[in-house]
């Protein structure tokens, strides 16, 4: 088959077999990156762009490396579901940068987040003052979470990195 015949019916069956694959896997192939998410995101691409520029790899082959990829990526996340060990070694822990309208500093070093960053989150919640802010975290996607103030319990802070254990 000629070079660009096989770019041609080669790419435009990796593309809808990769598109039934990752519907298939399910939404959690298809949410917010973490790294984890980023590491597959770029295989399944390299796996893709390979499929379609060399002739020396096959359309099976190419088609068993998407099942293969996702297959990892949903044994790994089921496993994280149910293990902790798992779910610590492929996901990050949230972690307070901003508590009871104070920044904890040294969480914010570690994760390399400025002031800056912090304050255009809260803005973007539409809060002028960081002194009403009860919370500001670090999802483990990078975003941040803005937690205008205090409920009666800190339920959703739960398992966030640098949050006070006790409070009274």
């Amino acid at each position: 088959m000629h070079p660009v015949a096989h770019t041609v019916v080669v790419g435009i069956i990796s593309y809808l077999v990769l598109i039934v694959v990752i519907r298939l896997s399910g939404k959690r192939t298809l949410s917010k990156w973490n790294a984890f998410d980023f590491v597959v995101t770029i295989a399944l691409g390299s796996t893709l762009s390979t499929a379609l520029v060399s002739t020396q790899v096959s359309l099976a082959q190419s088609l068993t490396a998407f099942a293969i990829i996702v297959l990892l990526q949903f044994a790994i996340t089921f496993s994280s579901v149910r293990s902790p060990r798992v779910k610590n070694l492929v996901k990050s822990q949230p972690t307070l940068l901003l508590y009871a309208g104070e920044y904890r500093h040294s969480a914010m070093r570690q994760e390399r987040v400025v002031e800056a960053e912090v304050m255009a989150a809260i803005r973007e919640n539409g809060i002028a003052d960081v002194e009403r802010v009860y919370a500001v975290v670090l999802e483990t996607d990078g975003t941040f979470s803005v937690i205008p103030e205090a409920g009666r319990s800190d339920s959703a802070l739960d398992g966030v990195a640098g949050m006070p254990s006790s409070q009274g």
